[in-house]
């Protein structure tokens, strides 16, 4: 079996509106527009020392030996997407996210942290957005740094610690939205009270599960409650849960109505309690209760 692990930077291009186009054009007609803009993005990609890793769905899946490279050739791609006709009246736009880091090629694909980061760079991106992370910025050359602008920090699914995100800006920088300085972050805390066990989450914690199962950081014992009922994950400074289970999880924030979360997320602010798939009066035995801090 064929295993290397180079230095590369990955590049995602993906159709910005698919499911747009599909409900519009219908499958055959949608199929090809998106067909026709991977292979713009493939053929751009050739331009720069790059390869086309794979497609998936709408998704084209790039690599390129340097992040200058891939930088080149995401503006290129951009570039090129602004050429083409609009089709019904839709516009066509590539979000694109792009990573520089280690690697593992096996049998000709790509896997390991900086695929993972930079799926999670261009899931971030808007349509006609190109998104990397400060640490690839770090390797571009000064000319192409100039082309940055510093976007956010953001909380990454499976990062232990927020990322800074950039944008790389490829068109006319007038028609850039202008960015006013960033407000200091407050450190992200949230206090858990289940029974008598008393739970802090931080800056520290990226997410806490809760549910009838006892792998579960917060097991609850009502048999209305699914086995994996609900997480709580920290996003940024704030916290969100995010409810998983069949019965729904019933959210109160003080002096407001109950809140029926079912496959949805909120917010947490102030103070409130959480019950485990009925409201709370019906069974105002076993609940969470959280403060904001």
């Amino acid at each position: 079996m064929n295993l290397t692990e180079p230095t590369v930077a990955v590049l995602f291009a993906d159709v910005a509106g698919s499911t747009r186009l599909y409900e519009k054009l219908g499958d055959a007609k949608a199929l090809a527009t998106i067909s026709r803009c991977l292979e713009l993005a493939r053929d751009a990609s050739t331009e720069f020392g790059g390869r086309l890793v794979k497609t998936i769905g709408d998704e084209a899946m790039l690599v390129f030996p340097t992040a200058d490279q891939a930088a080149a050739a995401a503006a290129e791609i951009q570039g090129r997407m602004c050429g083409l006709t609009d089709i019904d009246n839709l516009r066509l736009a590539f979000r694109m996210g792009f990573h520089f880091g280690g690697a593992i090629e096996r049998d000709g694909d790509l896997f390991g942290d900086s695929v993972n980061t930079a799926a999670r760079m261009v899931a971030l991106a808007k349509g006609g957005q190109i998104i990397l992370s400060a640490s690839t910025a770090k390797e571009l050359s000064p000319s192409v740094r100039w082309h940055l602008r510093a976007l956010d920090l953001v909380t990454v699914k499976g990062k232990e610690h927020d990322i800074d995100i950039m944008e790389l800006a490829w068109q006319d920088p007038a028609d850039l939205t202008e960015m006013v300085m960033r407000p200091p972050i407050r450190a992200a805390e949230l206090e858990l009270r289940h029974g008598a066990r008393t739970i802090r989450l931080n800056a520290d914690t990226l997410s806490l599960t809760l549910g009838r199962e006892p792998r579960n950081d917060v097991v609850i014992a009502d048999m209305l409650a699914s086995r994996v009922h609900a997480r709580i994950e920290r996003r940024r400074d704030k916290f969100a849960l995010i409810d998983q289970s069949s019965n729904g999880t019933y959210v109160t924030f003080e002096g407001e109505r109950e809140l029926l979360l079912r496959r949805e997320e909120v917010l947490l602010r102030g103070n409130g309690r959480i019950s485990f798939g009925h409201a709370y009066e019906a069974n105002p035995v076993e609940t969470v209760s959280f403060t904001c801090m």
